[in-house]
């Protein structure tokens, strides 16, 4: 990657930073919205081109019911053409929930005597590693409460043991880390380690709500370091990274258009935007006591999924299990990517559940805020998720190939903005299906899975699909981790 200082305001080297609260509700305010208009940015964004802060200030803007409906449609279109019916899935293992800070809407903060805290010993990490293995789960995204026990050092460790540890067909093949923001040079310790994505939320671009709900006291305190993270990052040599915003904490119009200007700055002085962008909201949590005045309704929701997909055409889109089922399956025709499936967030307790649904045929449900940092809204194993998929004639991924083939940053856009990694994202969502219907599939399950794989090799582009049929034959011949 190449950096472009003289395009980006770092806070710490320039003085003025990248996030302008009065530049913002300038557009808020002052952009409106006509039916021209917005029809006009929909098809600039079907036609696979980034939106302008302006332009998503119009969709933002757009409130007449039927322009809304466009909007969406606009949304389903542009994800079916990018990105085909692959969804990509993934399970959150969290690895210690000791954490320095105190905000207020997290269960694991600091004043939070209620909280059982925990850290994972590399055996029990190990045995929820194959635990997740034995279900099916390919890729993991570590999670670790903000405390000095969870250094660099420490984090590199339990990424190298979690790529290390195999059962039977199984393996992690990406490990992706939500953690506390580092130095620079403790980016570059987990980049060594091999990490995917990293992923970090602002939680709120609005100062005065930042200040509000983060205390000043902790190091969670200090709006500027943690907005500056991915600065560091790129510049510690981990070129993707995961941006996101928790809605309900201030006015979702004001936390929309400050992460595009968020895009914005990292694609100025990195040549590459966000690999990926999640959507979390509000959602109860052990000792939870926040207002409702921001709180985002689910149209709203919606439409705020459906404004990202068109505002940035190539970013992979997250929603995880804080959400229904039902929404979930709502959003994902929007413009939502990525979910992650069979999600438990108490810690250790993969291992626990696996072995006591293989004993009683029955999931366990027993979710305990006390334990965890917020409640789950759609607690379905990674089978039933997957066999709903299916049924939808979606094609669930567990791709991992442009992370390891270097396709990643500067160029992973290279590839994608042209439209060219839909050509290996469909056969390699394949391939990694394929897997998964031979190794852990019912046969119910793996009847549907084989029935969806023929209905889209249609979509498979010419010159693969020959070898594509005979990869899927040696995947069915015992061969594994078979990728274009």
């Amino acid at each position: 990657m190449q950096f472009n200082p003289e395009k980006c305001r770092i806070p710490d080297e320039i003085g003025k930073p990248f996030i302008d609260e009065e530049e913002i509700w300038d557009y808020i305010n002052k952009t409106q919205s006509t039916p021209e208009r917005v029809r006009d940015i929909i098809q600039k964004s079907l036609d696979k081109n980034r939106l302008t802060l302006e332009e998503t200030a119009v969709l933002v803007n757009t409130t007449d019911s039927t322009l809304v409906e466009e909007i969406k449609e606009g949304a389903r279109e542009l994800k079916r053409r990018i990105y085909g019916n692959r969804i990509v899935l993934f399970a959150p293992l969290y690895v210690g929930n000791y954490c320095i800070n105190n905000c207020k809407y997290c269960g694991f903060r600091s004043s939070n005597k209620e909280q059982v805290r925990t850290t994972l010993t590399d055996e029990e990490l190990v045995h929820n590693v194959e635990a997740l293995e034995e279900d099916g789960q390919k890729r993991l995204i570590l999670v670790y409460g903000e405390s000095p026990k969870y250094s660099p050092e420490y984090i590199a460790h339990t990424v190298k043991l979690t790529y290390a540890t195999k059962k039977n067909n199984g393996s992690i093949r990406r490990v992706n880390i939500n953690a506390a923001p580092l130095d620079v040079e403790g980016f570059r310790t987990v980049k060594e380690a091999g990490i995917g994505t990293y992923q970090i939320f602002q939680e709120t671009y609005h100062r005065g709500a930042y200040a509000k709900f983060h205390p000043a006291n902790t190091r969670k305190g200090d709006y500027d370091w943690r907005l500056t993270s991915m600065d560091r990052a790129q510049q510690g040599g981990i070129d993707d990274n995961g941006l996101g915003i928790l809605f309900g904490l201030y006015d979702w119009r004001f936390e929309v258009l400050a992460m595009i200007r968020h895009t914005n700055h990292l694609e100025a002085c990195f040549n590459v935007g966000p690999h990926t962008i999640s959507f979390p909201r509000i959602k109860d949590a052990s000792g939870l006591d926040i207002d409702q005045e921001y709180m985002v309704d689910d149209d709203t929701f919606e439409k705020i999924i459906a404004i990202f997909r068109l505002a940035v055409p190539y970013t992979g889109m997250i929603l995880t299990a804080r959400e229904t089922a039902e929404f979930r399956a709502k959003a994902i025709q929007y413009g939502i990517s990525q979910i992650d499936g069979g999600t438990n967030l108490q810690i250790g307790d993969y291992k626990y559940h696996h072995e006591e649904t293989e004993k009683n045929s029955d999931k366990v449900e027993d979710q305990n805020l006390h334990r965890e940092q917020f409640k789950i809204g759609d607690d379905r194993t990674l089978g039933e998720i997957i066999d709903e998929l299916l049924e939808d004639n979606y094609i669930p991924s567990f791709c991992t190939a442009c992370y390891r083939l270097g396709r990643t940053g500067e160029h992973f856009m290279e590839f994608s903005v042209p439209g060219f990694i839909k050509r290996y994202c469909t056969p390699n969502a394949i391939l990694t299906l394929s897997e998964y219907l031979v190794d852990y599939a019912t046969p119910e399950v793996a009847a549907k899975g084989w029935k969806v794989i023929e209905n889209n090799l249609e979509n498979v582009d010419d010159k693969f699909r020959e070898e594509l049929l005979k990869r899927i034959a040696r995947v069915k011949a015992g061969e594994r981790d078979l990728y274009f």
